[in-house]
């Protein structure tokens, strides 16, 4: 059940590998309203898929998310964020490679800048990999919704391979870890 409490809701733009993973995690958080999987960073308007996968477009998939900062802040979400994706992969999440699949925060406030450059600042002194972080931090400039087959892929998908192998383990694991973060 989402939150109906405050009218205040922000927005994050996130990209960490394919926007799948993201967008059935980012799903089940409390005060998370809603997830749209898109593209963003490239210098192409209104991309399709296939052209973002190609590279020459200069997109990432990512995730827009919005929320309610009563419920849920934007650095509780880049936690979950730095805990489902390998922010240390130069254009690679597992087996999707390219620089359609780069670490990157988008933000759109000066205030979400600074929290995005000050948890990984303090992910790096923690030194919780082994590789420095490369996770890109930019303003969004566009955002351009994906098409609508990759809406809600995993809910709507959930017995693909793709899902079972690559999406589950993500769900799974912010399910362990953040467990009270939960919606459900």
């Amino acid at each position: 059940m989402r939150s109906e409490q405050s009218t205040q809701r922000d927005v994050a733009t996130l990209a960490g590998g394919c926007f799948s993973c993201l967008e059935a995690v980012f799903d089940e958080l409390k005060g998370v309203e809603s997830v749209v999987s898109g593209y963003a960073g490239g210098s192409v308007p209104n991309p399709s898929y296939y052209a973002v996968c190609s590279g020459r477009t200069g997109h990432a998939e990512v995730v827009q998310v919005t929320f309610d900062p009563s419920v849920i802040s934007y650095k509780e979400l880049l936690d979950v964020f730095f805990t489902i994706h390998d922010p240390t992969t130069l254009n690679r999440q597992g087996h999707d490679v390219g620089t359609q699949y780069r670490s990157a925060i988008f933000y759109h406030t000066p205030e979400q800048k600074a929290i995005a450059e000050q948890t990984i600042a303090d992910l790096q002194n923690q030194h919780l990999w082994r590789d420095r972080i490369v996770t890109e931090v930019k303003p969004i400039t566009a955002f351009y919704p994906a098409e609508d087959y990759h809406q809600e892929y995993y809910k709507n998908n959930a017995s693909q391979p793709y899902c079972q192998i690559v999406i589950e383990p993500k769900v799974a694991k912010a399910r362990k870890m953040f467990l009270t973060k939960l919606a459900r």
